[in-house]
């Protein structure tokens, strides 16, 4: 294949690994602006509704490989990439060489910067691409992407990289960039998160009607864009999981650590951190990451069975 794209039409199949909320929502991007699409997820009912909307499903990250010229993981975190790669079945074995591989996890950057040294000796390309904007943006191709990477994957990627976003940044040519981009992003979101749940337990402890209150600060100047998309999950007692517990236990852990090697201070990341690991000590950490406000004492909240342990 060659190093640039001309369009749709000569794109081999796009792989997409990882049918999550947001991996589900790229790949019917990808469908809809008419790209063949395969797809390998570890759950059998998600590759089912993967085909009902017009895409292929596959076996093995292996078997899906093989049929790509471009691959997007789309999976939660670093070990998970390394097994789709790198395992028994994994796609590395049979992706061809020129291929692309588009990396969508939060990982740490020296992780990904490896990737790319392992990758490169067996002639595939990486994009480090991490997402943002939530599961609602990537059904719509709206998310927007932190790249980085050399000019050879950014030509593989050109066609594609529109389809699924409607903000794609270009952060530089090496490999890490758009990692540590999206980490400070993850930094920020995890901190609105943990204070727009400690602002709503305040607001509940203190006996204010929890609608009312949410409708209060959405139009004043305390509102965020996490407490406003988040809050709502808390007054319907609805923790099925979007962005897990536990995804901020990573991630604001991956914050920390970035940090770390540094010394670089990050007090309100270690704080909204301590909230997340709580959370999910107490058997959250599978439930949307709102369920954090389940840690604060003393408070009625809106309960339901979805979500819960989930």
């Amino acid at each position: 294949m060659g190093a640039t794209m001309q369009g749709k039409d000569q794109t081999g199949q796009i792989g997409v690994i990882g049918l999550g909320a947001m991996g589900f929502g790229v790949a019917k991007s990808l469908l809809r602006e008419g790209f063949p699409v395969g797809a390998y997820d570890v759950r059998a009912e998600a590759l089912t509704a993967f085909e009902t909307e017009g895409g292929r499903a596959y076996t093995s990250p292996a078997a899906l490989a093989a049929s790509c010229d471009i691959l997007i993981i789309q999976v939660v975190n670093a070990e998970q990439t390394e097994q789709v790669l790198f395992g028994e079945q994994g796609a590395v074995n049979t992706l061809k060489p020129g291929s692309l591989l588009i990396s969508c996890a939060t990982v740490a950057p020296a992780f990904i910067e490896s990737l790319e040294t392992r990758l490169r000796k067996r002639d595939i390309w990486l994009l480090d691409a991490p997402m943002s904007g939530g599961a609602a943006k990537a059904a719509s191709g709206e998310m927007t992407l932190m790249t980085s990477g050399p000019e050879e994957a950014y030509a593989r990627a050109e066609t594609v990289l529109p389809a699924v976003a409607g903000k794609v940044y270009r952060l530089g040519a090496k490999v890490g960039v758009g990692t540590r981009v999206k980490i400070v992003n993850q930094h920020l979101a995890g901190i609105h998160i943990a204070a727009a749940a400690e602002a709503m337990a305040l607001g509940l402890r203190e006996g204010a009607d929890p609608a009312t209150l949410f409708e209060v600060i959405t139009n004043s100047a305390g509102n965020s864009w996490m407490f406003e998309n988040r809050v709502p999950h808390i007054l319907a007692g609805d923790y099925t999981p979007l962005s897990a517990v536990d995804i901020f236990v990573k991630d604001l852990g991956l914050a920390l650590d970035t940090a770390r090697r540094t010394k670089f201070p990050l007090p309100l990341a270690a704080t909204a951190h301590q909230m997340f690991l709580n959370a999910s000590a107490a058997g959250h950490g599978r439930e949307d990451d709102s369920a954090v406000i389940k840690i604060f004492p003393g408070i009625t909240l809106p309960f339901s069975d979805k979500g819960e342990g989930a």
